[in-house]
């Protein structure tokens, strides 16, 4: 339950981190609004989570390198789908412990002791987030969303809000993802190109080269410890700071 409500907590910051009062502070979204409409409003962010975790998270680049190394494995169904958004929810908890528990001791705890409010837990709760998205997004994602919502660029990246920095993150991801997954098809592309010349030129074209590399993919890769390869990179590249 404290996972769902701190994850609830950080989906209405990121929700609530556009409007301003006057004195150029950040609003609740619920501030102003009734008891029953506070209600809607939690439900429609539960509903709004997951798709935050989809897109806002390193689920998305390691939902993307998954799918191509099953592609270039030519494996079709396995592993299935479910199993592979298994895995990356799982790698996801290991990246993004330390951004929620920093989250948690930064806005949430103090808010469940009363020391603080509302609006003031949510702005604190936001920035490791988006601490977090910004050393992956890049500058050329940021500049695009800048200029298509006529924003002033700011002093220094740390000034953007959660509305420019989470769009470019994930575009900055999925290119990263697509980088990620093209190396990984390259070695079983050789295999694919190597088992098809051999077939061909013995005259086994009733035979698909595809069913004859197979075997051998997977034994590559199994030979390679290649779980622990691919999985040990996607991991190391969160803690490397950014994408290229």
């Amino acid at each position: 339950m404290k996972t769902l409500a701190l994850g609830l907590f950080l989906l209405q910051a990121v929700l609530s981190a556009a409007p301003t009062t006057k004195a150029g502070t950040a609003t609740p979204a619920t501030a102003s609004l009734p008891a029953p409409m506070q209600v809607v409003f939690v439900l429609t962010a539960m509903t709004l989570l997951p798709a935050v975790i989809v897109s806002v998270t390193p689920f998305l680049r390691i939902t993307i390198v998954l799918h191509f190394l099953r592609q270039a494995l030519g494996t079709q169904s396995a592993p299935s789908n479910q199993v592979l958004l298994g895995m990356a929810l799982f790698f996801t908890l290991v990246i993004m412990k330390p951004v929620v528990s920093q989250a948690y001791e930064a806005g949430w705890a103090p808010h469940e002791r009363g020391e603080i409010g509302l609006q003031d837990a949510m702005l604190r709760g936001a920035e490791p987030l988006k601490s977090f998205l910004l050393k992956y997004c890049r500058e050329k994602d940021l500049q695009l969303f800048l200029e298509f919502s006529k924003s002033a660029a700011p002093a220094k990246p740390a000034d953007l809000g959660l509305e420019i920095v989470a769009p470019a993150y994930i575009l900055s991801e999925l290119r990263a993802g697509f980088q990620i997954g093209a190396v990984l098809f390259f070695p079983f592309l050789i295999i694919d190109l190597i088992v098809a010349s051999v077939t061909l030129s013995v005259g086994m074209v009733q035979l698909p080269p595809v069913m004859i590399s197979a075997p051998f993919k997977i034994l590559l890769f199994v030979l390679a410890d290649g779980w622990n390869l691919v999985v040990g990179s996607l991991l190391r590249s969160f803690q490397t700071g950014g994408v290229g």
